[in-house]
C-alpha cells in the first residue's frame, strides 16, 4: 500500500536567523515529500535562508499573519497529509519530525499533536498543549476550512483546528518532544516586544474562543488523546 504523501509547511515572519536549523532537520527527510515555507512578508532575507536550504517558497506581501499564510500555503501544496511546523523550533531532528508523523502514517491517529519540552508546565502536566504549532493533518481538513481561515484573526489558527478536530471526532495522538523548544517572544523581540506579542496572540484566540470554550477544547482533546491511546494499545 503507498503511503500518504506528505507536504510540510512552515510559516515565517522575519525567522533568518533561526529557520535554517528546523530546515535541517527536513532535508532530505524520508518521509517529507514536500517541503514549503510560506514568507510572510520578511524584511530579513528569511526567504532566501529557505532556498538557500532547499524549501519551497511561497512569499506574501505584505505581512498577513500566521493563519493567513498557512491558508495560502495549504492552497498550495499539493499532498494528503499536511506537518505544521513552527520556523522557530530548537532542537528539532530528524527523529523528531518521524514520531510526530508515524501515528497518522500508522493509521493508529487521524491527527498529531506536539508537546514540546518547554511548554508552559501546566500543558505538559495536563498532557495536551492546545495551541501547540506543530501538527499533522490531513491537507482535505484545511481545504474544507480555507474561506473560513482566511477571515480569522493572525493567531486564531490553532484554537479553531482544534474545534475542527473535536467536531469530527479524530483520534488525535500526542507526541512529546522533551529536547525540542520554542524560544520566547521576549527573546527575539525584547521583553516588551515580547509582552505585546504574547498579548496580541491571547487577544486573538480568545477572539475565536472564549476562556472557557478554551478549557473545554483542553479537555475534549485529552480524551480523543487517551481514547487513541486505549484504541492503539488493544489493537
Amino acid at each position: 500500500m503507498t503511503r500518504p504523501s506528505v507536504g510540510c509547511l512552515i510559516p515565517a515572519y522575519n525567522e533568518a536567523a533561526r529557520i535554517g536549523a528546523v530546515l535541517a532537520a527536513l532535508r532530505r527527510h524520508p518521509l517529507i515529500d514536500r517541503l514549503l515555507v510560506v514568507d510572510d512578508g520578511s524584511t530579513d532575507g528569511t526567504a532566501a535562508v529557505a532556498r538557500a536550504a532547499g524549501a519551497e517558497v511561497l512569499a506574501l506581501s505584505p505581512n498577513r499573519g500566521k493563519t493567513a499564510a498557512v491558508a495560502e500555503g495549504a492552497a498550495a501544496l499539493q499532498c494528503d497529509l499536511l506537518l505544521l511546523l513552527d520556523s522557530d523550533l530548537t532542537g528539532l531532528g530528524a527523529a523528531d519530525v518521524t514520531a510526530l508523523l508515524s501515528p497518522v502514517l500508522r493509521d493508529e491517529a487521524d491527527v498529531a499533536l506536539s508537546l514540546r519540552g518547554n511548554a508552559p508546565l501546566a500543558w505538559r502536566l495536563i498532557g495536551v498543549d492546545y495551541i501547540s504549532g506543530e501538527r499533522v493533518l490531513p491537507r482535505a481538513q484545511l481545504l474544507a476550512e480555507l474561506e473560513r481561515l482566511r477571515r480569522l484573526p493572525r493567531f486564531g489558527l490553532e484554537a479553531h483546528l482544534n474545534g475542527v478536530w473535536i467536531a469530527r471526532g479524530c483520534r488525535v495522538a500526542i507526541c512529546r518532544w522533551p529536547g525540542v523548544a520554542s524560544p520566547a517572544k521576549a527573546r527575539k523581540r525584547g521583553l516588551v516586544g515580547g509582552l505585546r506579542a504574547d498579548l496580541a496572540m491571547l487577544r486573538d484566540i480568545f477572539r475565536v474562543i472564549s476562556p472557557a470554550a478554551a478549557l473545554r477544547q483542553i479537555l475534549r482533546l485529552r480524551r480523543q488523546a487517551r481514547r487513541h491511546a486505549s484504541v492503539a494499545l488493544h489493537r
